[in-house]
């Protein structure tokens, strides 16, 4: 992914007037270069939260990711503000789209995982307090299961959550396996 670094929602020099025109051929006002500006520190802010792989991968000019790899190793939280700040420059002289395209999409995915892994939770409640009947519910939607050897793993997660114990080893094994047969599942 290359990122367009010749437009930008504003540009402009300290102490000099080179800005840019809207569509309209008029110079923004005030507030839509503060609203812009406020938008590009907040994308430069999630930014900021990505681990390194994934900025990596949005192909953002050197000197920004540099910015950000800085912004996270500040501790002092006046300092922290003006390498938002600074960050919030580099990002507007860029064109913000890819960016965030590349988040929107990151976000999709992390959606998806949380939703797959709600199922497989209620599915392991589903089968610790329905038992017998939950199961047979999962092999008709799954017929390919080994029925007697999930009945092994029900029952051991549901003897652990009446002892009250503090091991959860039978419900993670549960939990293991039905994510293993929901991963197989489009």
């Amino acid at each position: 992914m290359v990122l367009n670094c010749s437009s930008g929602p504003v540009a402009w020099a300290r102490g000099g007037a080179t800005t840019l025109k809207d569509d309209d051929g008029e110079l923004p006002s005030k507030s839509a270069r503060k609203r812009a500006a406020h938008a590009a520190q907040d994308l430069g802010e999630a930014l900021i939260s990505l681990p390194d792989g994934e900025l990596a991968a949005l192909a953002i000019p050197e000197e920004l990711a540099a910015a950000v790899r800085a912004a996270r190793r500040i501790t002092s939280r006046a300092a922290g503000a003006r390498q938002r700040q600074y960050i919030g420059k580099l990002m507007r002289a860029l064109d913000p789209e890819p960016i965030r395209a590349a988040l929107a999409a990151r976000g999709a995915v992390s959606a998806r995982e949380a939703e797959r892994f709600r199922r497989v939770e209620e599915w392991r409640e589903r089968l610790i307090e329905g038992g017998a009947v939950a199961l047979e519910e999962l092999r008709r939607a799954h017929p390919a299961i080994e029925t007697s050897e999930w009945a092994r793993r029900v029952a051991a997660a549901q003897a652990e959550r009446t002892r009250r114990t503090g091991a959860a080893g039978a419900s993670r094994e549960l939990f293991r396996a039905l994510r293993a047969l929901f991963d197989t599942m489009p």
